[in-house]
Formats: C-alpha cells, structure tokens, sequence
C-alpha cells in the first residue's frame, strides 16, 4: 500500500550485514522500524539514498509498504 506525503523520522544502514531501516512519521498503526527490502538489486541503495535525502532536507515522500517492509518510494 502506498502512504503519500510522509516524512522521514530517520534511516539506519549497516553495510556489513546489508541491513537498512527507517522510522516513517504519520503512518497509523506502523511504529518502529521498518525494514528495506526492494526487489532489484541496487533497489536498497536507491531506497536509502532518496529516504536519507528526504530526511536531510525535510522534504515528504510517497512510500510504498507491504508487511511492514518498505517496497518502493519517491520523493514528492
């Protein structure tokens, strides 16, 4: 499912177990971590990349989340 005009509360990576989360702000019943699993293979790095950017530059993004796993995002 798709939450637009979210922000980003922060992001966490750890390229040795290439593990990567992030806390979203403004999404009901979703608290905590929610982990990054794209399905490319560069999908992590983009996904981190944009959520990082957002964070960083207080902008909001649309984020797409299944399972409580972030899938997909773009920056509005």
């Amino acid at each position: 499912m798709w939450y637009n005009g979210k922000t980003v509360r922060t992001v966490s990576s750890w390229a040795a177990s290439k593990s990567c989360h992030a806390i979203m702000n403004g999404i009901s019943g979703m608290t905590g971590w929610l982990s990054i699993q794209p399905t490319s293979s560069d999908g992590v790095t983009n996904i981190v990349s944009i959520l990082t950017a957002a964070f960083a530059t207080g902008r909001a993004v649309n984020v797409e989340i299944t399972s409580n796993i972030i899938t997909g995002v773009y920056m509005s």
